[in-house]
C-alpha cells in the first residue's frame, strides 16, 4: 500500500493559500482603487461646483484651500491667443513682464541723422553694459506699433508682439502732441489695460531709458504696493502726489486696483482734448482717486532712477537714465550715447581698481552735459520737434 507523501500535501496546501491569497488582495486592491476614484471624482465635484452657493461644503474647501480661485475678480482667463502666447513665454515665474513699445522711427536711423545708431539699439546696449541686466532681457517683450518695428524685432531675436491699430499708420512720424500722436499715447495705454486684465504686472519702460543697473533691487518686493511709478522731479517723499510723475518708467502689479486705475485713465481720452496720457494720469492723481481707489503709490527718487530733468550725481547707485525733458529724437540719441560712453568710462575704473580706490577716483564723475536735449527746445527745433513714444 503507497503512503500518501505529506511534503506533496504540504506543497499543495501552500499553493492553494497563496492562490487565494494573491486573489484576496487583488480584489482589495481593485476595490481600493475605486474608491480613491470615487472620492478623487467627489472633489473633483465639488471643486468645479465651487462657485455656487449652493454647495454645501464650499466654506470647508475654502478653508482649506483644496479649490483655489483667484483673488481679483476682474482679472479674465483669456485663451491662449498671440499675445497670451507672449506674456506667458516672457514672463518671470511671478507672471511679471517688462514691456516697451516701439515704432518705425526707434528701430530706424532717421534720414538727417548723423549718428551710426538708433534708439532700441542703446536701449538694448543699455541691458549689455549694465550691471545684472543681461537675464533681464528675457523678460523684456517688444511691442511693434508697425511692421517695419515688428521685422527688425524679429531680426534681433528678441520676444516680440505685433499691436494692430485699426484705422491708424503709427509707422510714420508722429509730431510731438499732434492728434496722431496723442493717439498712438492712448492705442499704448489700452494695450497695457488688457496686459493687467490677464493677471501679468510688469515693468514698463520707455525705449529712452537706459538701463545701467538691476532696477528690481531698488524696487519693493512688498505686494502691497500696487504702483511704483518714476518722477521728472523728486521732492523727498515716495509718498508725496506733489512728485511730478513720468510715465516713461513704472511698476504695477495686477489686481482690481490698478485695472480700476487703467481702466478709468483710459476712458478719459475723449473728455481730455488736446492732453497726453501722462498729464490725464496726473490730473487724477491730483483729484485724489489714487486714494479713492485705496492705491499704494511709491514715487522713484532720481537718485536711483534719474532722468535729464534732473541727474543723479551718484553713479553707484543709480539704477536707469531717462532722457526726459527732451524734444527731439535725434537730440535722445546724441545726449543717450554720451551716457554710455560715461557708463563705460565709470565701469572700466571699477574694474581695474578696488572698491574704495575706486570710490575716490569717480568721486567727482558727472554726466556728460546734455546739450543735444538742451538745444532741442530752441526755435529752429521747436518748429519741426518730434517724439515717438
Amino acid at each position: 500500500m503507497i503512503k500518501p507523501d505529506s511534503n506533496i500535501d504540504n506543497n499543495i496546501s501552500q499553493k492553494t493559500s497563496s492562490h487565494w491569497i494573491m486573489n484576496y488582495y487583488s480584489r482589495n486592491s481593485v476595490a481600493n482603487f475605486a474608491l480613491l476614484s470615487l472620492l478623487f471624482s467627489a472633489v473633483l465635484y465639488f471643486c468645479i461646483s465651487s462657485t455656487s452657493t449652493s454647495n454645501p461644503l464650499l466654506p470647508f474647501l475654502r478653508d482649506h484651500n483644496f479649490c483655489t480661485t483667484p483673488p481679483n475678480s476682474m482679472i479674465t482667463t483669456f485663451p491662449v491667443d498671440e499675445l497670451e502666447a507672449a506674456l506667458e513665454k516672457t514672463s518671470m515665474p511671478n507672471k511679471t513682464v517688462i514691456i516697451a513699445v516701439v515704432n518705425r522711427a526707434y528701430v530706424e536711423q532717421q534720414a538727417d541723422d548723423t549718428s551710426t545708431t538708433t534708439m532700441l539699439d542703446l536701449f538694448l546696449e543699455s541691458f549689455w553694459l549694465g550691471e545684472e541686466t543681461r537675464p533681464l532681457l528675457d523678460h523684456l517683450l517688444l511691442v511693434a506699433v508697425d511692421q517695419t518695428a515688428y521685422e527688425r524685432c524679429i531680426f534681433k531675436r528678441l520676444h516680440c508682439y505685433r499691436l494692430v491699430t485699426d484705422g491708424v499708420d503709427f509707422g510714420s512720424e508722429k509730431v510731438y502732441m499732434s492728434s496722431e500722436f496723442i493717439k498712438m499715447m492712448w492705442s499704448r495705454t489700452r494695450f497695457l489695460l488688457e496686459v493687467l486684465n490677464r493677471g501679468y504686472s510688469f515693468v514698463f519702460t520707455d525705449t529712452d531709458v537706459m538701463w545701467l543697473r538691476n532696477p528690481f533691487t531698488k524696487l519693493s518686493r512688498n505686494e502691497t504696493e500696487d504702483l511704483q511709478i518714476s518722477t521728472d522731479i523728486f521732492n523727498g517723499n515716495p509718498r508725496s502726489e506733489d512728485n511730478l510723475l513720468n510715465t516713461g518708467f513704472y511698476y504695477i502689479r495686477s489686481n482690481n486696483k490698478t485695472i480700476s486705475l487703467f481702466d478709468t485713465w483710459y476712458n478719459m481720452k475723449d473728455n481730455s482734448t488736446g492732453m497726453k496720457e501722462q498729464d490725464v494720469l496726473s490730473d487724477l492723481m491730483k483729484q485724489g482717486f489714487f486714494r479713492q481707489l485705496g492705491l499704494q503709490v511709491s514715487f522713484l527718487p532720481t537718485d536711483h532712477f534719474s532722468g535729464f530733468c534732473r541727474d543723479t550725481t551718484d553713479y553707484w547707485s543709480v539704477c536707469t537714465v531717462h532722457s526726459n525733458c527732451c524734444r527731439h529724437i535725434t537730440a535722445k540719441i546724441f545726449d543717450l550715447s554720451n551716457i554710455l560712453r560715461d557708463w563705460r568710462q565709470f565701469k572700466g575704473i571699477v574694474a581695474q581698481f578696488s572698491i574704495d580706490i575706486a570710490r575716490n577716483k569717480t568721486m567727482d564723475f558727472r554726466w556728460s552735459p546734455h546739450t543735444g536735449c538742451i538745444n532741442s527746445w530752441g526755435p529752429s527745433k521747436a518748429s519741426n520737434a518730434t517724439n515717438k513714444l
